[in-house]
């Protein structure tokens, strides 16, 4: 599959990373010339300008892309590319700050096909860490779904897994993975985990327990 990742901060470069190891075919835009570099220097193929100009993103490829990802810390520029990249048929998923109040969140929502928030997955993370719990349930997202975090003891079924390939079946899925002590992020296709590791999961409400014990043992 073809990606256009626009920004290529933090959140943009791991996931481009992420992408490519998965074989996926990843061209970077970025409006910073020395991010841009950056990118060229880890082997991608990147553009320079502002990804929410249809022009840049004809350069990066829509036309053939299968999703664009607006990824920069400008909710402005990740929409401005998401609603191009529907023009263009595409998959679009959007960064935003959990900041926004709730009616440009439903705006945003409403308009592209996946909304995340990196800050979220961080928070989640130091409360878990804060409390010294090993799984708490952060907060509903939806009436069915939560957002949840693990700390995966010493013995845990999980422990010497791949994150990629853990199977939570029909009751939620892994979406971000850190090391103790280490922001959560999203996972790499190789990434084991390891005892105190911990992980951000999207689970059924009504699941908890089964995924508890999948984990967890």
């Amino acid at each position: 599959m073809k990606f256009v990742i626009v920004g290529y901060g933090r959140v943009g470069s791991r996931t481009a990373r992420v992408l490519r190891e998965e074989g996926h075919d990843v061209t970077v835009v970025d409006n910073n010339d020395k991010k841009v570099d950056r990118a060229r220097d880890e082997g991608f193929e990147a553009v320079l300008g502002d990804g929410g100009t249809e022009s840049v993103l004809r350069e990066a490829g829509v036309e053939g892309a299968d999703a664009v990802g607006g990824l920069t810390g400008d909710p402005n520029i990740n929409f401005a590319a998401c609603m191009l990249g529907k023009e263009y048929d595409c998959r679009t998923v959007m960064r935003i700050s959990e900041d926004y109040r709730q009616e440009i969140y439903e705006r945003y929502a409403d308009d592209v096909d996946e909304i995340i928030y990196p800050e979220r997955l961080g928070a989640a993370g130091a409360k878990t860490a804060l409390l010294g719990g090993d799984f708490n349930a952060i907060g509903d997202l939806t009436d069915q779904l939560r957002l949840t975090t693990v700390t995966v003891p010493d013995g845990a079924p999980v422990v010497g897994d791949h994150v990629a390939n853990i199977d939570l079946g029909a009751d939620g899925r892994v979406y971000a993975h850190g090391r103790e002590r280490e922001p959560m992020t999203i996972p790499l296709p190789g990434t084991v985990v390891e005892p105190g590791d911990q992980l951000a999961l999207l689970t059924e409400r009504n699941a908890l327990e089964r995924v508890r014990s999948k984990l967890l043992g």
